[in-house]
């Protein structure tokens, strides 16, 4: 036993418990249940709602189990007549003011307070007078407030102060007079805020784009996984009839805690948009007309076995599944063609011989918030990845030095190390590797570094990194996405090195680490193996004439920016496959041939995120129109073009096969190159920097439109905030 062991005594049976912790942590962790509404095991401490009032030996009253430290021989005794008469007076007095509405009230099925009324509630009130009525507050697009029904138990107010630093719900007044409710109307939009939805304990706040759809008991709820970062949050989503009506996260304490970002949570919106695409469709003579699917298919083939192979490319989105990029690849194999790539927003590929097997971050998800010292350069990781923004808060939070290397000036909501956001990326990272370095500068940034001197500010970040005994250096998408990558990449590795911290990236979508193991890569084949004869990436596919481009869940006006007017370069293309949900303009303009496919929703498939976590899960939800899922389209038209081995029956048996040829696919330690790179020569200017906004990285959240209507969405959408 250890030195902080103490035993006491629950319900007349010994616990073990740790010096420190109250009561209801003990009791928790040996399964004995106590009532509560304020407390929860992510939050401080309230003791504002004294449901859990407990008896206590000698105690001359009862004790709020939340708040009461244990104590070596405490005996507490939670269901004793004592102890029950006390919970019982609370849920009284609670209930005084409560609507008792539960047959509107979407928490109802599923709402803490009806469910302890139950057990501790009367049957008829001993309150007669007037009951208080609490103006609604409009506190943004995504939280629907009912605040009759609030008892002040604090814990989104305690979420917005203590889990995102953004206090925008607050207390005003005192006693019967009390509000929660915020200072400024529609202000509730931090990328985390409707966790506030699933902390309520009553239905004071519930999801509004839900809201008078569904009941609880109505609908089945199934598992599945995030497809919209790299951090791949578990989820639940609730459905009815098919169709998706909430999502509501899933508790995995190594990913995403018991937390969800909005953009996960109100997604599922653009599941369903008008643009849906219904039917396959073909374009003759500049018209539009549906056809049937076999038909549809067999044109497919057609134009895939008359092109030739190296005038054949294919452009696939980081958000295919792993199954999808496996028999992506094969069919690219089969065609005999290397122009293949998911890497649409990259600019600089001139280094990618040098590019990991996959991305990684370089440690654990949850080992984030155990870093010393963490430099994030070239991210605004709150819209990248808000889950681990929220990792790396926590780091702060314990003390760790987190600092931050950008071309502009992000809000972080904690207290910064120490930020650089006044000039190029290269440059600014340039002062941080002279510090790092001293005079040891590697070969690889000889020349990036030729002249530079270090700032007091670099100093202090290569310092901080150097001083951790655990640090961690994150590259971002907007690194990604410079057009100088190769020396941003080179300067980070170098960076790592010198000061033993380990080196991260934040990839593209939900599966970019997928993607790449499959061999979606025009120099890498299938687990990072490099190939014979590289074909075109991303940019260099749509500069050539081809006879056949196929595209994968990809939209040429938003999903490529790795090159200029890319809805032209695609329409030159002889003839254009679009395996897509959406009819989107810029199809409808680009495009020759239009398949539809399911969204994350419809299909089942696996990610692999940014930790290197496989994380398989089931089609959710009815297809829309005749959508088929990626995978089984790929593999008919794999059929049809008489390639080998595409006779697979399920998802699992293609997941199947791509695992046992990528077992012990390790990342390389040194990702930086051993080629000398160039100075950036004009390629460094901030401005030049690809920030996506956070409801615009892929087709469905795009549409999505309570995330739109959010001050993000309108900014981006709208070019302001207004």
């Amino acid at each position: 036993m250890s030195d902080d062991a103490i035993t006491i005594e629950v319900d007349g049976k010994p616990v073990v418990a740790r010096k420190g912790q109250m009561i209801i942590q003990a009791t928790d962790a040996v399964g004995a249940y106590i009532p509560r509404f304020c407390y929860h095991e992510k939050l401080s401490i309230a003791a504002n709602c004294r449901m859990c009032l407990v008896e206590v030996e000698k105690a001359p009253k009862p004790l709020p189990a939340c708040a009461t430290p244990v104590a070596d021989g405490m005996k507490v005794f939670t269901r004793s007549p004592y102890a029950i008469a006390a919970q019982k007076a609370t849920m009284e007095f609670l209930l005084i003011n409560h609507p008792l509405d539960c047959p509107i009230c979407d928490q109802g099925g599923e709402c803490e307070l009806q469910d302890l009324a139950m057990g501790y509630g009367r049957d008829v009130s001993r309150y007669t007078d007037k009951k208080r009525v609490v103006k609604d507050k409009n506190i943004g697009p995504l939280v629907s407030t009912d605040m009759t029904r609030c008892i002040h138990c604090t814990r989104c107010v305690r979420f917005g102060e203590e889990i995102t630093g953004t206090p925008q719900l607050g207390t005003t007044e005192r006693g019967e007079n009390m509000k929660i409710s915020t200072y400024i109307e529609q202000n509730v939009d931090h990328e985390l805020s409707a966790n506030i939805i699933d902390l309520c304990p009553v239905g004071a706040l519930n999801n509004k784009p839900y809201r008078y759809s569904a009941r609880a008991w109505e609908m089945t709820q199934r598992a599945t996984v995030s497809a919209h970062d790299c951090v791949g949050s578990n989820m639940y989503a609730h459905v009815l009839r098919g169709r998706v009506k909430r999502i509501v996260p899933r508790e995995n304490e190594s990913i995403n805690e018991t937390w969800l970002s909005d953009r996960d949570r109100f997604s599922y919106e653009g599941i369903y948009s008008d643009d849906r695409l219904q039917k396959p469709m073909v374009k003759e003579s500049g018209e539009w007309r549906e056809l049937e699917w076999e038909d549809a298919l067999t044109k497919a083939a057609d134009a895939l076995k008359g092109a030739a192979a190296e005038k054949l490319g294919i452009l696939a989105s980081p958000g295919i599944t792993v199954e999808e990029a496996h028999l992506l690849a094969n069919l690219a194999d089969h065609l005999g063609t290397a122009n293949i790539d998911h890497r649409l927003r990259r600019r600089d590929f001139s280094d990618q011989e040098s590019d990991a097997p996959y991305p990684s971050l370089g440690c654990e998800i949850a080992d984030v918030e155990q870093q010393d010292a963490i430099l994030v350069a070239g991210s605004n990781i709150r819209r990248e990845a808000p889950i681990l923004a929220h990792r790396v808060r926590k780091a702060a939070l314990a003390g760790g030095k987190i600092s931050f290397v950008n071309s502009a000036a992000y809000e972080y909501f904690f207290d910064v190390h120490e930020s650089i956001a006044d000039g190029g990326l290269v440059s600014m990272l340039a002062g941080v590797a002279v510090a790092a370095c001293g005079k040891a500068i590697p070969r690889s940034i000889e020349n990036i570094c030729d002249g530079v001197k270090a700032d007091g500010t670099q100093k202090a970040i290569a310092r901080s990194l150097k001083d951790a005994d655990e640090a961690l250096l994150l590259l971002g998408n907007v690194a990604a996405r410079h057009r100088a990558a190769a020396a941003v990449r080179a300067l980070a590795a170098a960076i790592a090195e010198a000061t033993g911290a380990k080196l991260g990236t934040l990839s593209e979508g939900p599966n970019s680490a997928g993607a790449s193991l499959a061999g979606v890569l025009p120099h890498r084949a299938r687990g990072g193996a490099p190939r014979d004869n590289a074909g075109l990436h991303a940019r260099d596919v749509l500069n050539e004439a081809l006879d056949a481009l196929v595209l994968v869940n990809v939209e040429p006006d938003t999903d490529i920016t790795a090159i200029a007017d890319a809805t032209a370069k695609v329409a030159a293309q002889k003839f254009v496959i679009a395996l897509t949900p959406y009819a989107s303009e810029s199809l409808l303009e680009a495009a020759d041939l239009l398949l539809p496919v399911g969204t994350f929703a419809e299909s089942s498939g696996t990610f692999i995120n940014v930790a290197g976590t496989w994380q398989s899960f089931p089609g959710i939800a009815n297809p829309v129109g005749e959508a088929r899922p990626t995978w089984k389209v790929l593999r008919v038209i794999g059929n049809l073009v008489d390639a080998e081995g595409f006779d697979y029956v399920s998802s699992e048996d293609v997941l199947e096969e791509i695992r046992a040829q990528t077992v012990n696919i390790a990342v390389q330690a040194d990702s930086g190159g051993k080629v000398a790179i160039g100075k950036p020569n004009g390629a460094d200017a901030p401005a030049d920097d690809i920030d996506i906004p956070i409801y615009s990285v892929d087709s469905v959240v795009r549409r999505a439109t309570a995330l739109q209507l959010t001050s993000e969405g309108r900014f981006a959408n709208e070019g302001s905030d207004a």
